[in-house]
């Protein structure tokens, strides 16, 4: 997590000081301030702020936009055979992994993944309560989640999708299928 200030995220959004600070004052970006009373920001905010709305990214900024991936399931086979096929994939993902719906949680205020993979059928909190927490939330909504479930039907498919989900398969999910999925959903 890397913290700049508010002039260098000017230049890289490529507006005044002066319009960084209103977008600060107006909640569109989130800042902190120091003790001294200087404002410093998340890199990672800014980023979601400039996609958020369709603003270009410069290219030396976009080397370091790796995106990050949660994958949530307590079956720890499913969890390591998509993680080392997403850490090898050609776009460069972060990858990290949690065992249950609790973790979960803990995860994203943490990671701030862009997308989460989320198995529905977990021992503590499920993946539609999981799923509910994440979209009802304004600072994680923007999460893009694929739902996996062995026990996919009709029902099972709609209550994800109630609940937000983007997109829902049924387990096993072949790898590169998942892997076409995240990228679309993640604009790649």
């Amino acid at each position: 997590m890397e913290i700049i200030t508010i002039s260098e995220a000017s230049k890289v959004c490529g507006v005044s000081l002066k319009t960084l600070i209103n977008w600060i004052d107006a909640g569109h970006i989130k800042a902190y301030r120091t003790l001294g009373g200087h404002r410093r920001i998340q890199r990672d905010e800014l980023y979601r702020f400039m996609e958020e709305h369709h603003m270009p990214i410069p290219k030396e900024e976009k080397a370091d936009m790796r995106k990050r991936i949660l994958v949530v399931d307590d079956d720890k086979i499913i969890v390591e055979s998509i993680v080392l096929a997403l850490e090898e994939d050609e776009h460069g993902y972060e990858v990290i992994s949690a065992g249950d719906g609790f973790e979960a949680g803990l995860q994203v205020s943490h990671f701030k993944p862009d997308l989460l993979i989320l198995d529905i059928m977990m021992p503590d909190i499920n993946g539609y309560e999981v799923c509910k927490r994440i979209k009802g939330n304004p600072e994680s909504r923007h999460i893009k989640v694929i739902a996996l479930s062995a026990y996919l039907d009709e029902h099972n498919f709609n209550k994800m999708k109630e609940f937000g989900a983007d997109v829902c398969f049924s387990k096993p999910l072949p790898l590169p299928d998942l892997r076409k999925e995240i990228a679309r959903l993640l604009g790649i």
